[in-house]
Parts: structure tokens; C-alpha cells; sequence
């Protein structure tokens, strides 16, 4: 069974949910400045930074996509979808992104994936759940 990170929307993000579209493009905007960076350092940094290519399938659409290692024996795969859940208490809901980690992963879909939580709950101010069970809160908190 694979292991699940979430990035859940709580109250001071910058916004209260994410689409898969939304998604995808922080990811492209990642992707643009880790290639600026190695264009100033004279080195292909973004092919370095981000090892994959985004996929998606028709059943996914809108749901879920993944990211395709570019290099097998280094990275595998990494699952990413958005979703939502009623929180118990209020009865209101909880958007949250959630990244998976597949069976058979490596070391450095790990590595990566964890890179990627904490890039996009910083860019949301959002709180993460890792996948060691630890939380990290991005969100301004009194």
C-alpha cells in the first residue's frame, strides 16, 4: 500500500481549495524557475529539479494525475489529486491535496515528493501532512 501526504486548506491560506488545474500550473511555475536558476548557474538544473513528465489519464481527468519519471531506475512515479472531506466538528469542508506515494516507489520519488509538498503548501500557506505522520504549518496562526 502506498503512502499519502496532504496539503489541507485551513483557515489564514491564501485560498480555500485547489483544482487539479491549479495544480498542474504551480507545478509548470516550479518547473520555469528551477530552469532559470540553472540559467544562471550555466546548468540544466531544472532537468535535476523536476525528473518527470506530467500525465494524465482519461479516468483521472479533473481528479488526479501523476508524474512519470523520466529515468526508471532513479524515480517511478508520484500521484498527485485534490479532493475534500467534512470535518466533523463545524460540518464544513475541508479541501486538501493529497500526494501519493505508489507501491515500488524509490528513494527519490520520496525525496521529490516531499520538495514538491513543501513548495506547494508554502505557495497556499496551507498545513502539511507528510508522510511520516509529522505536520508542518505554513498558515500565519495566532
Amino acid at each position: 500500500m502506498g503512502k499519502s501526504a496532504y496539503i489541507k486548506f485551513v483557515e489564514g491560506s491564501s485560498q480555500q481549495k485547489a483544482t487539479v488545474d491549479d495544480v498542474k500550473d504551480m507545478l509548470n511555475q516550479y518547473i520555469e524557475r528551477t530552469s532559470k536558476t540553472g540559467d544562471q548557474l550555466s546548468w540544466h538544473y531544472g532537468d535535476t529539479a523536476f525528473p518527470y513528465t506530467l500525465e494524465e489519464k482519461p479516468e483521472g481527468r479533473g481528479k488526479w494525475f501523476y508524474l512519470k519519471g523520466k529515468d526508471p531506475k532513479l524515480y517511478k512515479y508520484i500521484i498527485i489529486g485534490v479532493g475534500s472531506e467534512q470535518v466533523e466538528a463545524d460540518g464544513e469542508v475541508q479541501h486538501y491535496i493529497q500526494i501519493v506515494l505508489p507501491e515500488g516507489s524509490t528513494a527519490g520519488d520520496k525525496g521529490k515528493a516531499n520538495e514538491f509538498c513543501k513548495y506547494m503548501a508554502r505557495y497556499y500557506k496551507a498545513e502539511l501532512h507528510l508522510f511520516n505522520g509529522r505536520v508542518m504549518y505554513f498558515n500565519p496562526r495566532k
